[in-house]
């Protein structure tokens, strides 16, 4: 399925749906959406390139197996689950919210970087199967 149109298209739509899933993500610790949503989102554009382009120029444009992506959202998520109770004596999983508002992010926090972990996750678990599929197929 390498028509001309499907690579055209594909070619255009990766950096879109790349930045509407960094959207979602930075969405999330306001309003619905964030780290799950925005991961299948970012996953979607690269199966969507992987038809297009084909899996190997898929890889190459990753640089990194996304397998490598589970370990560090795991431990990023868990880092920011267990910030407040390391540092500050507070119960686990507990906001905390740098105090000034930051252009683009606005209110960085705890919450943010459990998304991003939640957000590495989800690409990494995604990504893995539907390549270890495409491969065996």
């Amino acid at each position: 399925m390498k028509t001309i149109i499907l690579r055209t298209a594909s070619t255009y739509l990766l950096p879109v749906l790349l930045l509407f899933s960094i959207f979602i993500l930075l969405r999330g610790h306001y309003s619905p959406g964030g780290g799950f949503v925005g991961g299948l989102i970012a996953s979607i554009a690269f199966v969507l390139h992987s038809f297009a382009r084909g899996l190997d120029n898929t890889k190459d444009l990753l640089k990194i197996h996304p397998g490598f992506l589970m370990p560090v959202g795991l431990a990023l998520a868990f880092l920011a689950g267990v910030t407040p109770v390391i540092f500050f004596d507070q119960p686990y999983m507990t906001g905390l919210w740098y105090p000034e508002h930051l252009p683009v992010l606005g209110s960085l926090g705890t919450a943010l970087f459990f998304d991003l972990g939640v957000y590495l996750v989800v690409v990494g678990v995604t990504l893995t199967i539907i390549f270890t599929i495409s491969e065996s197929a």
